[in-house]
C-alpha cells in the first residue's frame, strides 16, 4: 500500500539487487524507464522533439546518459550537458557514457549552452540524485535557475536535483533545486517527494521499481495515505439507529474575539456525522449559532466532560481558565483531540504534557509547524527540516497520534508508523481550515473510529474536499474554511456509498 523508503532503505535494496544482477543492469533499467517516461511527455513525433538532458557526475548522471541514448535512437534531437566526475567513474556509468557518445546525442559544455535560444519540448534532470549533501552552487546553480524559467515539461530522474529525498527540503538554506513537472523515481518512492518542498518541486511522481525482486525490500514504517487504510470503517448507517448511536462531540474554545473558531470546528463535527455537538465556551457562551441552530452552546464549567469526545483548543485563549479546562479535559476519560491554543498551553506546561502522555483514552494532536516547534522546544526551521522526525518524536513523547499539518501532512503514531497525506492544495492556507479538520476528526472518533484511522481519514477527506472545490473553480484563491464543510460531507457520503457493504 504505497510504501515509502528512506535513502538508507533505498541504498540497502540497491546493494542487494546489484549483487544478484549483471553489472550495470540497474542503471540500464533506470535509463530505459526514464526514456519511456520522457516519451510519454513529448507532445508530438519524436523526430521533431528537442530534448535537453542534464547528466551529473554520479550514477544519477549515468541514468540520464542511458536515457539520452535511448531517446536518440527514437529520433529525438537530444542535447546533453555532461558534468564529468571529479574522480574515477563507476564502470556502469562509464559504459553509459560510451553508449551516449556512440549515439546521435549532441554533447555541450555547461558554459556553452544557452537555454533561452531553443524551444525545448522536454528537459530531463539527471544532475544529482539521493546522495546530494551540499547545496548546488556556481555554474550548476545558474543552470538550474535557467531550467526553472523554461515553460516546457521537466522530468526529474529519481529526485529533483537539489531536493533532499528524506525530508523534502531544498538542500541548503539558500539552495536551489529543479522544479520538475514530473518525477520518475527508482526502486521505491521517497518521503521527500511528498512533503515540505517536495510537492512543489517533484510534480507528478511515478515509481519505477526496475524489476527488483520483492525479497530485496525490507519492511517500512512509512506510507502514503490511502483510502485502503481506513475503508473498513466506512459503514452504511442502520435504519434502526438514533442520534445517540453516533456519539457526542464537545468543542471547547471561543474566548472573547475568537468565537468563530469553535463554531467552525463544531459545524464540521456535525456535518462529519456526530449525533450531537456542543460548543463549550470558557466564559459567556453564545446564545446559539444562528446559521447552525443544531449546535448546543453551553458554559464549559457546567458540562460533564466525560459525556463526549472532546475537541479542545480552537480559540481557547491562554488564560488561567483555559489552562484549567485543558487540565480537566486531559484528566477526563474521554477521547481527546487537542489543537491550536491547547497545544500552546501544553508546550508551556510540562506537567500537562506528563498527564497527557499517561492517558489511556485515545488522544490526537493536530499541530502546525510553529505549534510543533513549541512542543519540541525547537523552531519552525528545525521542524520543517525533518518533519517526519518531528512528528514521530511528538507522537512517542506524548503517547498520541500526531497530525503535523502542512504541505504533505505527516501523521505519526507512537509506535513509529508514519503516513504522509497526498490530498489538499494551497486553498487550505487560510484561517479556520485547521478548526474544520479538528472538528471532522472529533466526529469520526465520536462515531467509534480508532484514533489512527480517524486521523488518516480526516486528513484525507479534508484535503480531498479542497481538491474538489479547486477543480470546480472555487479556489485556491479566496476559498474559505466554511466552504470546506459541505464538501467534506459530500465526500464522506460518497465514500460510504462506494465502500460500505
Amino acid at each position: 500500500m504505497n510504501p515509502l523508503y528512506t535513502v538508507a532503505d533505498i541504498r540497502a535494496v540497491d546493494t542487494a539487487a546489484k549483487a544478484a544482477l549483471p553489472a550495470g543492469a540497474l542503471m540500464q533499467r533506470a535509463g530505459q524507464a526514464a526514456a519511456n517516461a520522457a516519451l510519454d511527455l513529448l507532445p508530438f513525433s519524436t523526430n521533431h522533439a528537442k530534448v535537453l538532458v542534464l547528466a551529473g557526475p554520479g550514477d544519477n548522471g549515468g541514468d540520464a546518459l542511458e536515457a539520452a541514448a535511448h531517446l536518440s535512437y527514437t529520433g529525438a534531437q537530444v542535447t546533453l550537458v555532461h558534468l564529468a566526475p571529479g574522480g574515477v567513474a563507476s564502470a556502469e556509468r562509464e559504459a553509459a557514457l560510451q553508449r551516449a557518445r556512440g549515439s546521435e546525442v549532441r554533447f555541450r559544455a555547461i558554459d556553452d549552452i544557452s537555454l533561452g535560444g531553443t524551444e525545448w519540448n522536454l528537459v530531463i534532470d539527471g544532475l544529482f540524485g539521493i546522495g546530494l549533501k551540499r547545496p548546488i552552487s556556481g555554474a550548476v546553480a545558474a543552470l538550474v535557475n535557467a531550467v526553472n524559467q523554461l515553460r516546457c515539461s521537466v522530468l526529474a530522474l529519481d529526485v529533483p536535483s537539489g531536493l533532499d529525498a528524506d525530508s523534502g527540503c531544498v538542500v541548503g538554506a539558500d539552495g536551489v533545486a529543479i522544479r520538475a513537472s514530473h518525477t520518475v523515481t527508482f526502486i521505491g518512492d521517497k518521503p521527500g517527494l511528498h512533503t515540505c518542498d517536495g510537492r512543489d518541486y517533484a510534480g507528478l511522481v511515478d515509481v519505477a521499481r526496475l524489476d527488483i525482486a520483492a525479497g530485496h525490500y525490507g519492511p517500512t514504517a512509512l506510507h502514503l495515505n490511502d483510502v485502503k487504510f481506513f475503508a473498513r470503517h466506512l459503514r452504511a448507517r442502520r435504519h434502526n439507529s438514533h442520534k445517540g448511536s453516533y456519539g457526542n462531540v464537545a468543542v471547547i474554545g471561543g474566548a472573547p474575539g475568537m468565537t468563530g473558531a469553535p463554531i467552525l470546528a463544531a459545524r464540521a463535527a456535525l456535518h462529519g456525522g456526530a449525533g450531537r455537538v456542543y460548543v463549550l465556551f470558557p466564559d459567556q457562551p453564545l446564545p446559539c449559532d444562528p446559521c447552525q441552530p443544531e449546535l448546543m452552546c453551553r458554559l464549559a464549567g457546567d458540562y460533564e466532560l466525560d459525556q463526549a469526545t472532546l475537541v479542545i483548543g480552537p480559540g481557547l485563549g491562554d488564560g488561567a481558565a483555559a489552562r484549567e479546562l485543558l487540565g480537566s479535559a486531559i484528566a477526563s476519560g474521554s477521547m481527546l483531540l487537542a489543537d491550536a491554543d491547547a497545544l500552546n498551553l501544553l508546550a508551556a506546561e510540562p506537567s500537562l504534557q506528563t498527564a497527557l502522555a499517561a492517558r489511556t483514552a485515545a488522544t490526537v494532536l493536530t499541530p502546525h509547524p510553529l505549534e510543533a516547534a513549541r512542543l519540541l522546544g525547537s523552531d519552525i526551521k528545525g521542524v520543517q527540516s525533518d518533519r517526519l522526525a518531528a512528528a514521530r518524536t511528538l507522537a512517542a513523547r506524548l503517547n498520541a497520534i500526531v497530525v503535523l499539518k502542512g504541505s504533505g501532512t505527516v501523521i505519526a503514531a507512537p509506535d513509529g508508523n508514519i503516513v504522509i497525506n497526498t490530498t489538499g492544495n494551497p486553498a487550505l492556507a487560510t484561517a479556520g481550515t485547521g478548526d474544520v479538520l479538528s472538528g471532522l476528526c472529533g466526529a469520526l472518533l465520536a462515531q467509534g473510529w480508532p484514533r489512527w484511522e480517524a486521523a488518516l481519514a480526516a486528513v484525507w477527506l479534508h484535503g480531498m474536499a479542497a481538491d474538489v472545490l479547486v477543480a470546480e473553480g472555487r479556489g485556491p484563491i479566496g476559498l474559505t474554511a466554511a466552504e470546506l464543510i459541505p464538501a467534506i460531507r459530500t465526500a464522506l457520503n460518497r465514500m460510504v456509498q462506494h465502500h460500505a457493504r
